[in-house]
C-alpha cells in the first residue's frame, strides 16, 4: 500500500477513477485498506470513499492556479490554462476577410458608380443636353428657370414611373403623376425612344418653354436628360383638356354656360397673343387644338403642347420642308405653301373658337362630304345666316345671343382661306375682350364682306378621307387617350395631361 501511495504522477495519473486500495497480508486475517490520494471516507464501506474538492483549502478559499483556472476532477485536480491562439488566429481571418469582401464590394460600388455616370452623361448628351444647355445659355440668362432633374428625383416623384402612376399615354409618350419632394403635383411626360430627327423637336420644347411665363400657359418646371427617353415635368393640370369637356358625352355640365366658353376664348387668344407679340422673341405654336387646351382647377385655360413650335425671327415666318399639325385645324394656305406664319395660328384658333360656340368636333364623318370639316360647316352656315342653328344645345338658351354673333364673326375672319386678310392674336384677343366686358350690343370691327369670304373659296382646302399628298404630315385631333385612327391617312395625337386624375 505504501509503494501504491508512493507512485510517480505519471504513474498515479493511471489510477485516477480508484477511490479506494487495500492491503492484503499474509500474517493477517483482514485486509488493510484506505481512500486513495483524492478521496475520503470509509475505505471498509462499499462506495464509502468520495472524492475531495481539491481547488477549496480547508479554509473555503480557492487554489490559485498561475494564469489558468483549478479545475477538481475525480481523484485529482488540474490547473486549465485557455489557449486563446486558435480564437486569435480565427478572429483575424474572420475580419481580414471582412476587410477584403469589404474593399472588393467597394470596388464593385465604385466600377458601377463610374459606369452609371458614363451611362448618365451618354444619355444626356445623345438627349441634346450639350445643345440644351447651349440654347438656354443663348436665351438671355433664361437658362435658371428651368431645373434640370436627376433621375432618382423622378423615379421617387413618381413611385419608379408606377403603373399606377400613369395619367395618360400618347404618340410622343406617357404622362405620370408624381410629387416632388417640396411636396408639389406634377406631371412628368416621360417620351418614347426619341430618334435623333426628333431630337430637335423635344429640345425646341423645352428651349420655348423656359423662355415662357404666363398665366394662361402651361409652366415647365423642369426636365431629365439622364435617362434612357427625354423626361419632361410640368406643372399638373387636374381638369384635362378642352375637346374632352365640350365632347365627352359623361361631361358633368362643366361646359353648359356660354360665359365659361367666352371666359376659355378669351384665355386662349390671350395666350396666343402674348406669344406672337408679348414674349422675347415670337413664338409660333403650329399646332392649337382643343386637345392643346388644359384647364386648371378653376376652368382656366392652359395652352400646352410646345413639341413643334418655333421661334421665329424678324420676317414672322418660317418655311418648311414637311407640313405638321392635325386635319380639321391646319391654315390652307399653309398647306399648300408650306410658309408658316402668325395667321397660321389664327386659322387654328378660329376651328377651337367655332367648337366652343357651336360643339362640333373638328372633324366628323357624321356631316356630308363639303362639310365634313368643322371651318367649312360654319362658314356655309354663316352665309346661309343659320348661326342659330348650330349653336351647342347646351348653351343655346342660355347665351347672350349678340354676343355669339360677335365672337362668330371673328371665328369667321380668323377662318379666312386668305391670310393676309386674317386678324393678329391680338387684335383677336382685345375684341374677344370687348366683348366679354360688354353688356349691350357688341360688334366687331372690319367686317368681312360676303364678296371676299366667296372670292377665297377659290382656294383648295384639304381633302379629308383621301391620302396627303407627299411630304404632308397631319394629325386627327383625339379625344382619348387609347384612340385608334380611322384613317390610314392621319393618327391621333394625345393631349399632355387626361382628364380623369389619380
Amino acid at each position: 500500500m505504501e509503494n501504491f501511495r508512493n507512485l510517480y504522477y505519471k504513474d498515479y495519473k493511471k489510477t485516477y477513477g480508484v477511490n479506494c486500495v487495500c492491503d492484503y497480508d499474509s500474517n493477517l486475517s483482514y485486509a488493510r485498506c484506505s481512500c486513495n490520494r483524492g478521496y475520503e471516507g470509509n475505505p471498509y464501506l462499499q462506495g464509502g470513499c468520495t472524492d475531495v474538492n481539491e481547488c477549496l483549502h480547508s479554509d473555503g478559499s480557492l487554489v490559485r492556479c498561475w494564469r489558468g483556472t483549478c479545475v477538481d476532477f475525480q481523484g485529482h485536480w488540474e490547473c486549465v490554462y485557455t489557449n486563446h491562439l486558435p480564437l486569435a488566429i480565427g478572429l483575424g481571418s474572420s475580419f481580414g476577410s471582412l476587410i477584403f469582401i469589404g474593399v472588393v464590394y467597394g470596388i464593385y460600388k465604385f466600377i458601377r458608380k463610374q459606369r452609371k455616370l458614363r451611362q448618365k452623361k451618354k444619355f444626356f448628351k445623345r438627349n441634346g443636353g450639350l445643345l440644351l444647355e447651349q440654347q438656354l445659355t443663348s436665351t438671355e440668362g433664361n437658362a435658371e428657370k428651368t431645373k434640370v432633374f436627376s433621375s432618382r428625383e423622378l423615379k421617387k416623384a413618381t413611385e419608379n414611373f408606377s403603373l399606377n402612376r400613369i395619367l395618360g399615354e400618347g404618340g410622343q409618350g406617357t404622362v405620370y403623376k408624381g410629387m416632388l419632394v417640396d411636396g408639389r403635383i406634377v406631371a412628368v411626360k416621360k417620351s418614347k425612344v426619341v430618334d435623333e430627327d426628333k431630337l430637335e423637336e423635344f429640345i425646341n420644347e423645352v428651349v420655348i418653354l423656359s423662355q415662357i411665363n404666363h398665366r394662361n400657359i402651361v409652366k415647365l418646371l423642369g426636365c431629365c436628360l439622364e435617362t434612357n427617353v427625354p423626361v419632361l415635368v410640368y406643372e399638373f393640370i387636374p381638369n384635362g383638356n378642352l375637346f374632352e369637356l365640350l365632347h365627352d358625352e359623361f361631361d358633368d355640365n362643366t361646359m353648359a354656360t356660354w360665359e365659361v366658353r367666352l371666359r376659355i376664348a378669351v384665355d386662349i387668344a390671350g395666350a396666343l397673343s402674348y406669344l406672337h407679340s408679348s414674349a422675347s422673341s415670337p413664338i409660333y405654336h403650329r399646332d392649337v387644338k382643343s386637345t392643346n387646351i388644359m384647364l386648371d382647377e378653376k376652368y382656366r385655360a392652359k395652352v400646352s403642347d410646345f413639341g413643334t413650335s418655333r421661334s421665329v425671327t424678324v420676317d414672322h415666318t418660317h418655311l418648311t420642308t414637311v407640313v405638321s399639325g392635325t386635319v380639321g385645324y391646319v391654315d390652307p394656305e399653309y398647306f399648300q405653301s408650306s410658309q408658316f406664319t402668325d395667321k397660321s395660328d389664327v386659322y387654328s384658333f378660329g376651328v377651337v373658337l367655332v367648337e366652343l360656340m357651336t360643339g362640333e368636333k373638328p372633324i366628323s364623318f357624321l356631316r356630308s362630304q363639303e362639310n365634313r370639316t368643322l371651318a367649312t360647316y360654319f362658314i356655309l352656315a354663316m352665309k346661309e345666316n343659320r348661326l342659330s342653328n348650330i349653336i351647342d344645345a347646351r348653351i343655346k338658351d342660355g347665351c347672350k345671343l349678340n354676343q355669339v354673333t360677335a365672337v362668330a364673326k371673328i371665328a369667321r375672319k380668323c377662318l379666312n382661306l386668305k391670310g393676309r386678310k386674317r386678324p393678329s392674336m391680338r387684335e383677336v384677343s382685345m375684341e374677344l375682350e370687348k366683348i366679354r366686358s360688354s353688356l349691350g350690343d357688341m360688334q366687331p370691327h372690319e367686317d368681312v364682306s360676303e364678296n371676299e369670304e366667296e372670292n377665297d373659296e377659290g382656294v383648295v382646302e384639304i381633302n379629308i378621307g383621301e391620302e396627303s399628298r407627299n411630304n404632308t404630315i397631319v394629325t386627327a385631333p383625339a379625344s382619348q387617350y387609347n384612340v385608334v385612327a380611322s384613317s390610314s391617312s392621319w393618327s391621333d395625337v394625345e393631349p399632355l395631361f387626361p382628364h380623369q386624375t389619380r
